[in-house]
């Protein structure tokens, strides 16, 4: 059993906390902002002491490259090369799970409709916390905050609710967007994460407006 401090355990709960919430482990300024630290090098002296106990991993040069061992992490750092997202040599192929490919949704069409398939993948389910139903090519820039690139696969579960401040997919009129969920009564917002874009602001009641999925991973394609 793995024995920590105190406060490598708050971390820990932490990090399990806003995977479970967000679908993302959080970023170094997230957990000093959360736990009162000066400085996020205070976060990464104690992810790294974490990651020397075995109590997670720790991927370079990612802003939530976080994963908790022993766990499926729920989104995972961007993979590194194109073989990333194809059949990896150490899962056996009867392992792999075939994830079709959304590019760009035709107006008026459900998302997995035939016209809106690109190609598919064949992926490892355990990269993911929970089993996506497909992968959605992300468009633009609001989400780049948070490390959603434009170009980036997005590994999507099919559903028709959220909570607050979790990753989802949703269509507003012909319109698919990636963006965090939060709704107060029978308003939504979907909120960027990048300054340069506004918050959206629906009502379910009177808009067009559908939760096509949420967020489970994030794969990385290098060209």
């Amino acid at each position: 059993m793995i024995k920590l401090t105190a406060r490598q355990e708050q971390i820990l709960n932490l990090i399990r906390d806003a995977i479970e919430n967000t679908g993302f482990p959080p970023t170094r300024a997230e957990i000093a902002n959360e736990l009162g630290f000066k400085s996020a090098n205070a976060a990464e002296e104690h992810l790294k002491a974490l990651q020397r106990k075995g109590a997670i991993e720790i991927t370079a040069g990612t802003s939530r490259g976080i994963r908790l061992l022993g766990a499926r992490p729920a989104a995972p750092a961007p993979a590194t090369t194109p073989a990333d997202l194809g059949p990896l040599p150490q899962v056996p192929a009867a392992l792999l799970m075939s994830l079709p490919l959304i590019g760009r949704v035709a107006a008026g069409s459900p998302i997995l409709a035939q016209e809106n398939l690109e190609t598919s993948y064949s992926v490892d389910p355990a990269l993911f916390s929970a089993k996506p139903d497909f992968l959605l090519k992300v468009r633009g820039e609001s989400m780049r905050d948070i490390g959603i690139m434009d170009g980036d696969l997005l590994a999507v579960k099919k559903v028709d609710s959220a909570k607050n401040g979790q990753i989802v997919v949703a269509r507003i009129g012909n319109e698919v967007t990636v963006k965090r969920y939060r709704r107060t009564g029978s308003t939504v917002e979907l909120l960027p994460e990048n300054p340069d874009f506004k918050v959206i602001t629906v009502d379910p009641e009177s808009d067009e407006f559908a939760l096509e999925g949420l967020a489970v991973g994030l794969l990385r394609s290098w060209h």
